[in-house]
């Protein structure tokens, strides 16, 4: 048996980080979260990733932006193993991957504001306008620009928004 090289894989990492996310790059494929696992050893990188949906589409282009970033830093044996079990969620994107989108204009998940909308007997999350900080906001449509992302609209501000589903 072949043993992990740590100081590789932790150089590996770094590089990761450099890998933007294809549908919001703003993001690394890190501070999305959807980097499970990564191992080295003297013959071969391996990376366990999970899409955000399992239909993603950008999942082979993310492939292909790893192998490239991999091979162009000398990692030319590069096994690349896509998980759906445990299925991927916002809590593993990274705070850091947050505050980036929101910079960014489109509102991070929200985990822990939530009304009760009394018409409808569901939960809705109380999302906060990227652009103005003010949780005056509706839902325009359930599908944003990605699979991964709602449209919402600020009535303080008046400007439209995308925000990052939590899941």
């Amino acid at each position: 048996m072949i043993a992990e090289n740590t100081i590789e894989t932790t150089k590996i990492w770094s590089l990761l980080q450099e890998v933007s996310d294809p549908e919001i790059p703003v993001l690394s494929v890190v501070d999305l979260g959807i980097i499970r696992n990564v191992t080295a050893t003297d013959d071969e990188v391996k990376i366990i990733i999970t899409p955000t949906y399992s239909g993603c589409p950008a999942i082979t282009r993310i492939e292909w932006d790893l192998r490239i970033k991999l091979a162009e830093n000398g990692y030319k044996n590069v096994s690349i193993v896509s998980r759906l079990s445990p299925v991927w969620t916002t809590d593993w994107m990274s705070e850091q991957g947050k505050q980036k989108l929101k910079a960014y204009g489109i509102a991070p998940p929200n985990d822990t504001q939530s009304v009760c909308s009394p018409d409808l007997f569901v939960m809705d999350e109380a999302v906060q306008c990227p652009l103005c900080n003010s949780y005056n906001t509706k839902l325009v449509s359930r599908f944003g620009s990605t699979a991964c992302k709602a449209f919402y609209q600020c009535k303080d501000c008046s400007e439209p928004f995308d925000y990052f589903k939590c899941h």
